[in-house]
């Protein structure tokens, strides 16, 4: 299932899928591929462009859309809760004819993940949080955590260039690459004619509120039927030591036993999916296919 590194480029398809309110913008890679359908989800204030490098490595066919909110979905109209994003994604999902796929979910996308796992059972055979899913602030403050990617929203930029740039000098992203750079490119958008970052503000703050809600996330958990694979980085959002669990997942995970955990290392928050990670995440995808596969069999 999983290839070489991300050098020439998948096929790839842009959608438009209906959804309340307008529509949910995405990719489909390798359309025409055997095997099960993989399905990305992006973190709080990211877009679907980060499983590119992913959608690379598959020779399975991969679905990721930009949530209501973000990206080139920026203009859809609220409610921007998890749960509301979980309804899209199935909606989406339904309407692609698309259903017992591996799920991926990056940062917020994990919790969006297992909301969709655990309300619509049909349609996740797996799970694979990548660096998120789980309750990510003890006192239910993500804020403090997630400060940095949430002050770069109210942020303008002059140009292109000018955004490369400033990703360029995240602590992140030492090791800059093309994936990284389309990443970045795509994020940035013209709001009221200025260059801004793709996601909306209020679409980050009424997700916030769900990713510290530790009970909920847990509970959320603890519905899904499908098997849960949890690949964390050592490093946080700005590369810094610890992660994001630090030295709570073990407590967490006690909460949660069905959930298979490993740490990625070498990578932080970002490059778990954008970089030195996507191996490991490529593999947690082929192993879950098999195990799915094994289930399906008399």
């Amino acid at each position: 299932m999983t290839g070489g590194p991300a050098t020439a480029a998948a096929d790839e398809r842009a959608l438009a899928v209906p959804v309340a309110g307008g529509e949910l913008v995405g990719t489909r890679w390798r359309s025409d591929a055997s095997g099960r359908v993989v399905v990305g989800l992006h973190g709080i204030t990211a877009n679907h462009r980060s499983f590119h490098g992913l959608a690379e490595r598959l020779e399975a066919p991969l679905v990721a859309f930009d949530l209501r909110g973000r990206g080139r979905s920026r203009t859809l109209p609220g409610p921007y809760d998890l749960d509301s994003l979980a309804v899209d994604v199935a909606a989406a999902l339904d309407a692609l004819g698309v259903a017992d796929a591996i799920v991926v979910g990056h940062s917020m996308g994990g919790f969006v993940a297992a909301r969709l796992a655990a309300s619509r059972p049909d349609l996740v055979a797996s799970l694979v949080l990548v660096d998120g899913g789980l309750p990510l602030a003890p006192a239910g403050d993500p804020e403090a955590l997630l400060g940095p990617a949430i002050e770069r929203l109210s942020m303008t930029f002059a140009s292109r260039e000018e955004y490369r740039a400033f990703w360029q000098r995240h602590p992140a992203f030492v090791d800059w690459s093309p994936l990284a750079e389309e990443y970045v490119d795509y994020d940035l958008t013209s709001v009221d004619g200025a260059l801004r970052p793709s996601a909306l503000p209020e679409a980050v703050r009424v997700a916030m509120l769900g990713l510290g809600d530790a009970d909920d996330a847990l509970a959320t958990l603890d519905r899904v039927a499908a098997p849960i694979h949890l690949l964390t980085s050592p490093l946080g959002l700005l590369a810094e030591p610890p992660g994001l669990y630090g030295g709570r997942l073990d407590a967490l995970l006690a909460r949660v036993p069905a959930v298979q955990a490993r740490e990625v290392p070498g990578t932080n928050h970002y490059t778990i999916l954008l970089g030195a990670g996507l191996d490991a995440v490529a593999e947690t995808i082929e192993h879950a296919a098999h195990e799915a596969a094994g289930k399906e069999m008399p």
